[in-house]
């Protein structure tokens, strides 16, 4: 992931403008948790999010990116990950199962700003340690936002996600975390969903104008995962359900403003 060196602050018009994209990528997710049941690939999905995207004047922001290091760019439109797969699942012809959870996560750039969310979704009934990973995860989330305000600082978000998922037993994956979003897709700074001490992070201060993409990956087993054979594919190690989910909010200074909400 290249970052630009330095954090963009938006003005309110610029973060007028990265809402009308997260309204677009909210919309998408909502009709990605209708929709994704047994028996749907995810190539259904991928189209499905395309066509809405498209209607709305979006484009895609996943589809053809480029990461160094891998020999090819992401060829979905959607990053479509289940059960054991953390992130960057490549839509294709395997169909959704009973029991499973899909993780979606959505980019999408309009008129010159990006939005990124992400939603975990269970396929019918699933197990009571999936539901409780699905929870946590969600949860992790909620207390991070609730977390962030002007004033404080981005170790604040670390910590609120990392107590409680660890509090409830689950691991937070490191290897992968949130970022700064706006004109770019990535931007500074990094959003760890962990704090380490002397971390120079750690000490970011939240401010006003700073739109950042907040994002838990949570294992029910361990922390740690590795890429599949088609460079892309992040799953657990262990091969245990991983759960994603993810929201663009801007800080201003009336508090947190959530982006990706339809």
């Amino acid at each position: 992931m290249r970052l630009r060196q330095r954090i963009v602050y938006k003005s309110a018009r610029e973060i007028d403008k990265m809402r009308e994209a997260g309204r677009v990528v909210g919309q998408i997710l909502e009709l990605m948790r209708q929709i994704a049941t047994a028996g749907v690939s995810t190539k259904e999905l991928d189209n499905a999010a395309k066509r809405l995207g498209s209607r709305a004047g979006g484009e895609m922001a996943f589809f053809n990116y480029r990461v160094t290091g891998i020999s090819y760019p992401f060829p979905g439109n959607i990053c479509a990950s289940i059960d054991e797969q953390v992130v960057h699942g490549i839509p294709g012809e395997r169909k959704l199962k009973n029991g499973e959870i899909i993780s979606i996560d959505v980019g999408i750039q309009l008129d010159g700003y990006f939005g990124d969310a992400a939603i975990t979704v269970p396929i019918g009934e699933i197990s009571e340690e999936k539901q409780r990973l699905v929870d946590v995860t969600k949860g992790s989330l909620d207390a991070a936002i609730a977390a962030a305000r002007p004033g404080g600082k981005l170790s604040d978000i670390s910590a609120a996600v990392q107590e409680h998922v660890e509090s409830h037993g689950f691991s937070i994956v490191k290897d992968y975390v949130g970022h700064g979003i706006g004109q770019a897709l990535h931007e500074p700074p990094q959003v760890p969903n962990f704090v380490m001490p002397g971390l120079r992070l750690s000490n970011v201060p939240l401010k006003p104008g700073m739109t950042i993409a907040i994002e838990p990956m949570v294992n029910a087993g361990s922390e740690y995962v590795q890429k599949l054979s088609n460079e892309w594919t992040v799953v657990t190690r262990d091969r245990k359900p991983s759960a994603h989910f993810e929201h663009t909010i801007a800080i201003t200074d009336d508090g947190v403003r959530i982006l990706t909400v339809p």
